[in-house]
């Protein structure tokens, strides 16, 4: 017997955007959108009639915005809410508010006649709703059980589409030379955002560098690391090409673009770039780790969070085949137990760990 769709209602004032995302959803067989509204009202009409697996909040509507009713919801009828905003840096700050109050992840708006676009964020689009199904959700936003169907797998490309895979090393040779300073790479997806906060929001100002791979759309990461960079102690900004990785800072890279490490010397730098989705996504989580694994090996820790499918844990194995030490969020506090799940699968992470012992375990496994 065939496993139920995953159940999705569309909120959004605009009749073109709602009429678009029910077409991209119904696309994949294991989406059905059970209703439309085009106001929090007449969505709730709706949800009490019957309560969806995922609702897509598009942020400003009428009567009541979209902040407004996500926060009511996520007080009496907790559900995965994926936002749905156009491509402003404006509407990323409200969306950063969103996932804070709640929200699981964000989507990018189709925009309407742009095939190019559309080609590609078809596939984001459904694959961050699917995502979404799995994800824990509670009074107030954060933690507890949910179950979903399964989901499904498609071809997707590797790491190697942008990176040729690291050499092989001869059993017992020395993965790589020992440097000053170390290199903190993370992973992370679906229930990322506020997990991030958490981590690097324990850590002292003088904490080893760290480039992290989050996924989600451009200019959120620029709004995104100007979130956190007010919050925390270390430096924090979005990745630019060829920026130093540096002790006290964090570099996140840029929402649709690749990002790389590099080594000159005994320093490291980032190499932001254009390239196919990895693992269905760009920037890819693989593709950072194995750039880590390639010049960094025993200079480098690997850490792979909440998230949903399995971006990154080929690339964690690499890393600790090249000597770094990794660890992977528990399933406990993960949002989406997918990506560390993979990653124990694969026997890559060397320690599993919960969400709120990650800077400490991060803290030592840098320490000379």
């Amino acid at each position: 017997m065939p496993a139920r769709r995953i159940r999705v209602l569309v909120i959004d004032d605009s009749a073109s955007v709602r009429q678009t995302m029910k077409a991209i959803l119904e696309e994949d067989p294991e989406l059905e959108v059970v209703a439309t509204a085009a106001d929090p009202f007449a969505a709730a009409r709706h949800i009490q009639e019957q309560v969806p697996d995922v609702i897509t909040l598009d942020v400003e509507m009428p009567r009541m915005d979209g902040i407004t009713f996500l926060r009511k919801l996520m007080q009496q009828c907790p559900v995965p809410v994926v936002m749905c905003s156009s491509l402003t840096e404006e509407g990323s700050e409200t969306l950063l508010e969103a996932m804070h109050a709640g929200a699981v992840d964000v989507i990018l708006k189709p925009r309407m006649g742009v095939a190019d676009h559309l080609s590609e964020s078809r596939l984001m689009i459904r694959d961050t709703v699917k995502a979404a199904a799995r994800a824990k959700v509670r009074p107030g936003g954060r933690g507890g059980a949910r179950s979903a169907p399964a989901l499904g797998t498609q071809p997707k490309l590797t790491a190697d589409a942008v990176l040729p895979p690291p050499p092989s090393r001869a059993p017992g040779s020395k993965a790589m030379s020992r440097t000053t300073e170390m290199v903190v790479c993370v992973g992370a997806s679906t229930g990322g955002t506020e997990a991030l906060r958490e981590v690097l929001e324990a850590l002292p100002a003088n904490a080893p560098g760290i480039v992290i791979v989050q996924h989600m759309p451009e200019h959120f990461t620029r709004a995104f690391a100007r979130r956190l960079d007010g919050l925390c102690a270390v430096t924090v900004k979005e990745a630019e090409d060829g920026d130093t990785v540096m002790r006290g800072h964090v570099l996140i890279a840029p929402g649709g673009k690749h990002m790389l490490l590099e080594r000159q010397g005994a320093r490291y730098l980032v190499s932001v770039r254009d390239g196919p989705l990895v693992s269905r996504h760009r920037p890819s989580v693989d593709v950072l780790f194995r750039s880590a694994a390639r010049c960094a090996g025993s200079n480098a820790v690997g850490i792979i969070m909440t998230g949903m499918g399995d971006d990154g844990a080929r690339g964690l194995l690499e890393m600790k085949q090249a000597g770094a030490r990794t660890m992977a969020q528990d399933e406990a506090t993960s949002v989406v137990f997918g990506m560390p799940k993979e990653a124990i699968a694969r026997d890559a992470a060397d320690k599993i760990v919960p969400l709120g012992a990650i800077a400490q375990e991060l803290l030592q496994a840098t320490a000379r």
